[in-house]
């Protein structure tokens, strides 16, 4: 970006390097940032501290699902606030029960435990599956190559992306992993101290891979035949990304049996709270009350405030019809991402992915990439950022487009534009 980037104002240029200058010395480098100073943001843009505008296509990585200071959130925020803000688990609230309640219904007959982020959610269900096979001497969890289920060490140990993991061996014992969308190799994979399989709907960090309507059917024939637990990790394809409430259900809609379907375990987060902290997981109801008092807690989850603010963005989602939207739109964009593939084939390789949790697989060997030793998808999203564009990579060749849930169709047709006229000059290169 340095390079591409014309160097600020210099005003501009001094809170930006002051900005970097406190994270230098304040805050832990574990993180590759990009060369961008964000200030605020309003819709689908924000801006940096020099006043540039970006069109977010990434929101927060699937976070911000109502895009950047959407006015019911800010309500939600300031009414509660002035309520209850914190009493911990020891009491009732009832923003917490009705928020548990709007999740049951828009997912199956279970109940509904809250925490904080997706890493913590994740965390609930390995402990859901370890008391579900205790009795028996069964804890492992099968879980899916290229996965992506957190930076905890229960996260990393479940991750099926060998990079996570390095620097912080031995690895938590109790999980091993399977191709993905293979059902024989989940078979073949279950051993007696197996007590159930984790997968995500669509594989994000992974590659933006949807699970086949196949696969998710025969997982659930396959866990009900061996007595295991099915687990989903719906943290970042969920909240209405797909079109429908969890991507289970988009996958299966229309399919022969996928009205049936439910999961045993599903963890929520990102989208939830629409920016504001806020992590879940549902576990259906004949395993609803495995986890009794005493065996799981959490002193920040499920806040009045956190849960008011995750009532307001459901509600606010379906006010405004944006699963449709999402579903609509994201064939468009789909679509489109599809169209370079075939006009620019050495630059763009295929569209991946469904709804608002797209993917654009870049050509191996990129030409104007070749200088660099950045991985293409690090390059090509940096390249946005000089268009005015935020995306997010993914793997080496992998970018994700994750917008807002009510991305306007001009917005998209901004994207998309920006995208083309990048592609359009990588294949002049």
């Amino acid at each position: 970006m340095k390079e591409i980037v014309p160097a600020p104002p210099a005003v501009v240029r001094n809170d930006h390097e002051s900005i970097r200058e406190l994270f230098t010395k304040n805050v832990v480098p574990s993180y590759g940032r990009f060369e961008l100073v964000l200030s605020h943001g309003e819709g689908s843009y924000v801006f940096d501290v020099a006043g540039r505008r970006y069109l977010d296509l990434g929101s927060g990585i699937a976070v911000c699902c109502l895009g950047h200071a959407h006015p019911a959130i800010t309500e939600a925020l300031a009414e509660q606030s002035r309520k209850l803000i914190h009493v911990s688990n020891l009491y009732f609230t009832e923003p917490q029960g009705r928020l548990a309640a709007a999740l049951v219904q828009r997912i199956g007959p279970g109940k509904v435990f809250f925490c904080n982020s997706g890493a913590e959610a994740n965390e609930g269900l390995y402990k859901l599956a370890r008391k579900f096979g205790h009795d028996e001497g069964r804890f492992e969890i099968l879980t899916a190559i290229n996965s992506f289920h957190g930076r905890t060490l229960g996260g990393i140990a479940a991750t099926g992306q060998d990079k996570v993991k390095k620097g912080f061996e031995p690895m938590t014992p109790g999980f091993r992993h399977i191709p993905y969308n293979d059902l024989q190799a989940a078979r073949d994979a279950i051993s007696p101290t197996t007590a159930a399989i984790l997968i995500e709907g669509v594989q994000g960090e992974g590659g933006v891979t949807p699970a086949t309507a196949e696969y998710l059917l025969g997982l659930r024939a396959l866990c009900d035949e061996k007595k295991l637990l099915l687990l989903i990790d719906g943290v970042q394809c969920g909240h209405y990304r797909t079109g429908k409430f969890q991507s289970f259900q988009s996958i299966l809609d229309g399919v022969p049996g996928g009205e049936k379907f439910l999961p045993d375990g599903l963890s929520m987060a990102k989208s939830l709270g629409g920016g504001f902290p806020i992590g879940a997981f549902w576990v259906r109801a004949p395993y609803a009350d495995l986890l009794s008092a005493g065996t799981h807690g959490t002193t920040y989850g499920g806040t009045p405030l956190a849960c008011a603010v995750a009532l307001k963005v459901l509600n606010t989602i379906e006010e405004e019809k944006l699963p449709e939207q999402s579903r609509k739109l994201g064939e468009w964009i789909k679509a489109e991402i599809e169209r370079l593939a075939k006009t620019y084939p050495t630059v763009v390789k295929s569209a991946r992915g469904m709804g608002f949790i797209l993917g654009i697989e870049l050509a191996d060997k990129i030409p104007a990439f070749a200088a660099s030793e950045k991985p293409a998808a690090l390059q090509f999203v940096n390249r946005l950022h000089a268009a005015g564009v935020m995306t997010v990579p993914a793997g080496t060749n992998i970018v994700r487009l994750l917008p807002p849930l009510n991305l306007k169709p001009h917005e998209a047709g901004e994207g998309i534009t920006a995208i083309e006229e990048l592609v359009k000059q990588l294949a002049q290169k």
